[in-house]
Order: structure tokens, then sequence, then C-alpha cells
């Protein structure tokens, strides 16, 4: 009676692993009718093998490639030039000339073009990237069925789960550098000189010219433009490709002959140690210790449906 008891409480133990949410997998290669090269006193249970994913890494684009524009502004120097102030004249004896003066506007800068560089502007957008493809599970279902034996009656759907995506930022050019060119006017200086009004008569003799010296601005060099080409910049992310399909296979499980109330306590302490709440630690298989067990097993990537010995090696738990 005692191992009839036991018997009914592992089916129930492995059934309420094998839940629905965990899922099984459309490829059965190795899940047949009995467990192949059994041994005995063993026991086997058909288990969840899930599919193995490979970490692969892809370069996407950050920011992309713009320009950079750069001004060398003009080179100027302080030059000295001699101005007019007084012209030359010729003198006449008895009858002197007359003069009058003028203002005259001189041009000691001249006028040019200043070159005003305005910088790219960027903004940051999202862009949708996969992250697990696409795959299609079998999930136990129910129905109007009547149960011959335990054989027979079970209900099992094929259900598409979808791809899941992940976003990433990147920046992109929203305005590219340009140059703008200003008028700079030129600038002047106001001098005032003497110029002959009236000739002498008569005798004539030349008065020299009267000069004075200023200091003009002369354009030596003008301004230059160098455009500068930035790369773009790119980022490396990382993904999981799937290289095999999930299946059912047959595995050995922890039995009626080794399970034990200590053996329990070991997986309930084991599984606490790992970060997963089995609830009190009693020797008692629930709720809590299914459910941390399930998550430890999902976690892990370790075939899921009966508490396997992959799954006790992997809590260090041994049991002889």
């Amino acid at each position: 009676m005692k191992g009839t008891k036991t018997k009914f409480i592992l089916g129930l133990f492995a059934i309420a692993i094998s839940s629905p949410a965990v899922g099984f997998a459309a490829v059965q290669n190795d899940a047949s009718l009995f467990p192949p090269n059994a041994e005995p006193g063993k026991c086997y249970a058909k288990v969840l093998i899930p599919p193995n994913l490979k970490k692969v890494t892809e370069e996407v684009l950050q920011k992309e490639a713009t320009e950079k524009i750069t001004v060398t502004p003009p080179k100027w120097e302080w030059v000295e030039e001699k101005v007019v102030v007084k012209a030359a004249e010729e003198k006449l004896e008895l009858i002197p000339a007359t003069f009058k003066t003028v203002e005259e506007k001189i041009e000691i800068v001249p006028s040019s073009v200043k070159l005003v560089v305005t910088e790219p502007t960027y903004e940051t957008v999202e862009e949708k990237v996969l992250d697990k493809p696409a795959r299609t599970v079998w999930k136990r279902g129910t129905g109007l069925l009547d149960k011959v034996d335990n054989a027979t009656g079970d209900i099992m759907c094929l259900v598409n789960e979808p791809a899941t995506y992940k976003l990433i930022q990147k920046q992109v050019v929203k305005a590219k550098a340009s140059v703008n060119k200003v008028d700079v006017p030129g600038k002047y200086k106001i001098v005032k000189k003497q110029v002959i009004d009236k000739p002498a008569e008569v005798k004539k003799y030349v008065v020299p010219a009267k000069y004075i010296t200023i200091k003009v601005k002369k354009l030596v060099s003008p301004a230059k433009t160098q455009i500068v080409k930035i790369p773009e910049e790119r980022q490396t992310i990382s993904k999981y490709v799937k290289e095999t399909d999930e299946k059912m296979s047959w595995r050995p499980v922890l039995c009626q002959t080794n399970m034990t109330k200590d053996v329990i306590v070991k997986v309930q302490n084991a599984l606490k140690d790992k970060g997963f709440d089995p609830g009190p630690v009693d020797g008692a298989i629930g709720g809590g210790t299914l459910k941390a067990l399930r998550d430890f097993q999902v976690k892990m990537n370790l075939a899921r449906g009966g508490l396997t010995y992959e799954t006790l090696d992997a809590l260090n738990v041994f049991v002889k």
C-alpha cells in the first residue's frame, strides 16, 4: 500500500512539472512508447529537452557618417601708405595762387566676406531588432474525452509562439553642417587736403606736394573652408539564435526507491541556495517546491517534466 501511494505522488510530481506553461516540442524524435535501454530499478519520464540557443553578435549602425566644416579666418596686415594732403603747386610771382580745403574718403580696411559655420545636429531614434525567432510548441489541452486507461485520452495542441524583439537606440543626423557667408563692410577715413582754387599767374615756380603717412589694413590671404569627413559609428548587439529545436525524450528521474524525505529536503535547500523559493523546507513536495524546481530548470536550460538526474547534478544533490 505504501509503494502504491509513493508511485501516485511521483506521478503527480511529474505531471505538475510538465504543466502547459512549460510547453512541448514540435519534434519528438526520441519520445517512443517505452524508454529505450531501460535499466531495472530505475524510473523514467518523458521530459522536454529545451532548444539549444547560440548567442551571436551583430553590428548595427549607431551614428551616421557626416561632415565637419572648419574655416580658417583671413589674414590681414597693416601697411603704411602715403596720402597727398597738399598737391604740388605752381606759384606765380606777384599773383600767388589761391587754395581751398576739400575732404576725401579713403578706404583703410576693405570690405570682406566672413564665413560662419553651423554645427550638425543629431536626434536619437529607436530601432526594433529581432531578439528570439518565432517557434511552434506543443501544449496540453482539454476536451470532452473519456480516459480508458492512463495511456489514452491526452489532448495536445500545436501553438505558434511569436518572435520577440527589443529596441535599441541610435543617433542620426537631423541637420547637416553648413557654412553661411556674412558681408563685412569696409572701413574708411575722411582726410582733408588742399587743392588749387586759382593758379598763380605771371611768374611760376613749383611748390612741392605735401603728404601724410597713414596705416591701412590690407588682405594678405582670404578665408579658407576645410571639410572633414566624420565616419559612421557602429554598435555591436547580442541576440540568441536557435541551433536545435526542443524535443521530448525519455530520461532517468528520481523514483520511489530513493524519493525519501531527506532527499526532498536536500532538493528544497539546494533550490533555496540557488535563489528559488520552494516554500517551507519540510520534506514534502508542494506547489512552491514544484514552481521553484520548474523555474530553476527553465533558467538553467535543463530538461523539464520530471526531477531528472541532470537537475539533481545542477543542484549538487547526490542520491545513492
